[in-house]
């Protein structure tokens, strides 16, 4: 196979299992005169396993702009760059866009090697609809966070997010409430020794006693409640909840409007905790 000079690839490496990699990405990284990657000591774990030696360039989200010059250079002398990330296909939740903007706006062949992602791979065995969004990684902070999943929460279809371990409690919480009704598929470890998947409903998913490490990928299903024939109009429930709890409490509330509305009796508890939460503050 002959590689076409002054070309970036962008090629999808393993992501966990170094076998998951394609006849041709291996082909296109032993005739490449540069390999960009997000850490060259990650990176050459996978190229010593399969006897690539090459020049490599730290390319990561810290340095993208500060290097773009020089890759540009390269590839106009007629080069043949590839990119790859320390898993899964470059670009995704991962550098490489502005890099290929950069070779867009000056004529430079961009072609993809399609192979492994943790996104793909996670909504294959998910059983859910394949008809999904997938938004990376979720916001850090509460405020931001509940401001995206409020938006988000109410399409119907299939999401999939990654989520930092360590954080995974502070983000189921907001699942519970957000994605009452859902089911939820956590994958750890994918490919891996200890490849893991968590398949539960997302109102009866327990809170992890234990810490977990590194990256995971979280499927949500898609919103099947239009199926019972009942809507859930949260600003109307709001509405009725803040009148009611000027006489009642907040379980009294909750009853109230449950027995009225015959939805999820748990989204109404928590609207009701949220307004008083934020009369509380203000």
């Amino acid at each position: 196979m002959k590689l076409l000079a002054k070309t970036l690839y962008i090629v999808s490496t393993p992501i966990g299992n170094l076998d998951d990699i394609t006849f041709r990405a291996i082909n296109i990284l032993k005739k490449s005169d540069i390999i960009l990657c997000e850490d060259t000591r990650h990176s050459l774990k996978l190229l010593n396993h399969f006897k690539i030696k090459k020049r490599l360039i730290s390319y990561h989200k810290f340095n993208e702009k500060k290097e773009l010059k020089k890759i540009i250079q390269y590839l106009n002398e007629g080069k043949i760059l590839s990119l790859i990330s320390d898993a899964g296909t470059p670009s995704l939740s991962d550098p490489g866009k502005i890099l290929i903007n950069e070779c867009t706006k000056n004529n430079i062949n961009v072609t993809p090697i399609p192979g492994v992602s943790s996104i793909t791979t996670s909504m294959s065995i998910s059983g859910f609809s394949d008809k999904f969004l997938f938004y990376g990684f979720l916001p850090k902070s509460e405020k931001d966070l509940d401001k995206t999943l409020l938006s988000i929460s109410k399409q119907d279809f299939s999401q999939i997010f990654f989520v930092p371990a360590v954080k995974i409690n502070f983000y189921l919480k907001k699942f519970m409430k957000y994605y009452s009704g859902r089911k939820i598929l956590i994958a750890r470890e994918i490919t891996k020794l200890h490849e893991t998947f968590y398949r539960e409903d997302v109102d009866k998913i327990n809170l992890f006693k234990s810490p977990l490490k590194g990256e995971l990928t979280i499927v949500i299903s898609e919103n099947n409640s239009k199926n019972e024939g009942v809507s859930f109009n949260e600003e109307s429930i709001r509405r009725k909840a803040k009148q009611f709890l000027k006489r009642y409490s907040v379980k009294d509330v909750t009853s109230i409007l449950f027995d009225i509305e015959k939805v999820n009796k748990k989204k109404i508890y928590q609207i009701c905790l949220d307004i008083k939460k934020s009369e509380k503050n203000s």
